[in-house]
């Protein structure tokens, strides 16, 4: 399963139904599970594990040291999970000494070409990066989030789950879970009503959120009052992840 022009480092693990495509080049301290295809001329290097099942597209560099002048060669990891998709040239950095020391990939996420996920950067499950989206350092993505092509987030930023971004979005602070976000500078355009359709939301649940939105974005309320008026919403359970995360934003939120 591995293409004899492939260089696979003896002391890599890697699962008897690997594939590796011609002229990859798989690293020491590479782990890979069972059925991940790897296509050709891939760098996958460092200390990076890979879970099963995955797709990775020819040219892509996977585990490369952070482009962070702090790095020091230290130990640090990258860490992908289970049916992912990986599109060509895209490019995923270690973490850094300075933050958890790993970057990490959920599972069943679908990335396009040409993406970057810098150092320490974490995404959850089933999100969708469209062509070009670009992570710096330190970025946090919820699960299903959908990022639009050429959509880029300054370092540190957290970006909820269920938001959608609008092509060329430029995010300088974070994006509360369920908003549609576009433009530079980034603003807010209601929510992602149709996606939370989609995954099952009742409209009873999608009303609740259009409220919240609404108190957030539309009442002429302060942050925190409307932080606090949300919170005290919370036994509606769709609401909770709103308010945690309205309860953790240091940068501030798009707004």
């Amino acid at each position: 399963m591995i293409h004899p022009t492939a260089i696979v480092h003896p002391n890599a693990r890697l699962a008897d139904d690997v594939e590796v495509g011609a002229y990859s080049i798989i690293g020491e301290h590479v782990e890979i599970g069972a059925g991940t295809v790897v296509g050709p001329h891939v760098v996958i290097n460092g200390h990076t594990r890979i879970g099963q099942h995955n797709r990775i597209f020819q040219f892509c560099s996977l585990g490369e040291i952070p482009q962070d002048k702090k790095y020091a060669n230290e130990p640090t990891r990258l860490e992908i999970g289970d049916h992912n998709t990986i599109r060509e040239f895209c490019t995923f950095n270690l973490g850094t000494a300075q933050d958890v020391g790993v970057t990490r990939v959920g599972n069943h996420n679908w990335i396009m070409a040409y993406v970057h996920l810098a150092h320490d950067c974490q995404v959850g499950n089933h999100t969708i990066f469209a062509n070009n989206a670009q992570l710096a350092g330190h970025v946090e993505v919820g699960d299903y989030a959908i990022l639009g092509g050429f959509t880029v987030v300054h370092q540190f930023v957290r970006i909820g789950a269920h938001i959608i971004t609008g092509m060329g979005t430029i995010l300088l602070q974070d994006v509360p879970p369920y908003v549609l976000v576009s433009g530079n500078p980034s603003a807010p355009h209601g929510i992602n009503s149709e996606g939370l359709k989609r995954r099952g939301f009742s409209s009873a649940a999608i009303m609740s959120i259009k409220r919240a939105y609404k108190t957030l974005y539309k009442s002429g309320l302060s942050l925190v009052d409307a932080q606090a008026a949300i919170q005290s919403l919370t036994e509606q359970v769709e609401l909770q992840p709103l308010a945690d995360f309205l309860a953790n934003s240091p940068r501030g939120i798009v707004r």
